[in-house]
């Protein structure tokens, strides 16, 4: 890994007792896990995290016990999302491990600080920033509600990954609406211009598998991202119907602020009657980032 830097031990020791006490914070239930028997420890287990991540429970325990193993960007990657380590943590762990820390990498976008004013400001009116890969990098307090943002990892927050494999998330979208192709095609044209950044390959690893998607990622479509009508069923709010318009942030960037208009009387009212603070959820989540 890092042999050859004078004080690889302690940051190899450092990275150990920073996965086991990450480790003991998360309940296993927010993983859904049932614990059928009294545990002695809180937290998971490490067998349990390596699980999550896809890797050996071997291979993690050494990599706790700080022995000197060689780490590739997407298992750190999939150790943090497992470890639902928020994007200061992400970095802090590729540093112990003698990697280049993602925003170093290219892995996740910056933003203008200016964006959450934006968001803020477009407030009743759902709005959240994507990048090109669909992480869902910013939102304001309506989108939350709308998407239910606070039931999902952060490391989870991006729209192609919950499509396929959050039940909670499709859930909320309605069965009428069948944009999934549309939106694997949108991404399949995006993904042109980062063809092997670990990232994109990180994301659609996760993804390959499931048979719809492999179904539509197997016809390479590809698509121009525009706006469309959006359909969905909030569990209190009942069925909503919006515009949503794409508006990109630079004309060079692929980041940009979808805004969603409600299309009809009865999600107008629905959008005036939830109650709330109006806040701004600026994640920078490192996705799949």
């Amino acid at each position: 890994m890092d042999e050859a830097t004078p004080h690889s031990s302690d940051r190899r020791r450092e990275l150990g007792a920073f996965l086991r006490q990450r480790r003991a914070r998360i309940d296993p239930e927010q993983w859904g896990l049932t614990i059928r028997r009294r545990r002695r420890s809180t937290g998971l287990r490490r067998e349990e995290v390596a699980d999550l991540a896809g890797v050996s429970t071997t291979w993690y325990t050494w990599l706790e016990q700080g022995r000197d193993i060689n780490v590739s960007e997407q298992v750190l990657m999939a150790v943090g999302r497992a470890l639902m380590l928020d994007h200061h943590e992400l970095d802090y762990l590729f540093t112990l491990a003698g990697r280049l820390p993602p925003a170093e990498s290219g892995l996740r976008t910056e933003l203008p600080g200016t964006v959450d004013d934006v968001l803020r400001g477009l407030d009743p009116l759902p709005a959240a920033v994507y990048n090109a890969r669909l992480d869902i990098l910013a939102f304001n307090d309506a989108y939350r509600w709308l998407m239910g943002m606070d039931l999902y990892p952060i490391a989870d927050h991006n729209a192609l990954l919950l499509r396929f494999t959050n039940q909670v998330w499709q859930a909320r979208i309605d069965p009428e609406m069948d944009t999934i192709a549309t939106t694997v095609a949108n991404f399949r044209a995006a993904y042109a211009e980062h063809v092997g950044e670990p990232a994109w390959k990180d994301l659609i690893g996760r993804l390959e598998g499931i048979a719809l998607f492999d179904e539509l990622w197997a016809r390479h479509d590809v698509e121009p991202r525009t706006g469309l009508v959006k359909k969905y069923i909030h569990p209190e709010a009942g069925p909503m119907t919006f515009d949503s318009i794409p508006l990109w942030i630079t004309k060079s960037s692929d980041v940009r602020v979808t805004v969603y208009t409600p299309a009809d009387h009865v999600s107008r009212i629905a959008l005036s009657d939830r109650t709330g603070p109006h806040d701004v959820r600026h994640l920078q989540a490192s996705p799949p980032l």
